[in-house]
């Protein structure tokens, strides 16, 4: 239920079930995602690490999707972002990633 996958396609949930959504907590499952950036000498390789949930409490992953989103957005109806409509896969706004 509290899925990101739910989530975005549920848009008329009621307050009963966001208030169990609100209980389960956000979702924080092991996401696979790599980045490698070229810098002026070498190649700069960034993997995803599940302790940005630690650093970040609004962050959810979805392993579907394998990418991250905003969780207070998703459950709030936030605005039509990435951060609630495609997810992210690395630095955004929101900055989750450094």
């Amino acid at each position: 239920m509290n899925s990101v996958d739910f989530l975005l396609n549920n848009k008329d949930i009621t307050y009963e079930i966001l208030t169990e959504i609100k209980r389960l907590g956000r979702p924080i499952t092991d996401l696979i995602i790599s980045k490698t950036n070229v810098g002026k000498s070498r190649n700069y390789s960034r993997n995803f690490n599940s302790s940005v949930y630690d650093r970040f409490k609004w962050l959810c992953g979805c392993p579907k999707r394998n990418k991250l989103f905003c969780f207070i957005c998703l459950v709030m109806g936030g605005n039509q972002s990435a951060w609630t409509q495609e997810g992210c896969v690395g630095k955004g706004r929101h900055k989750a990633i450094a």
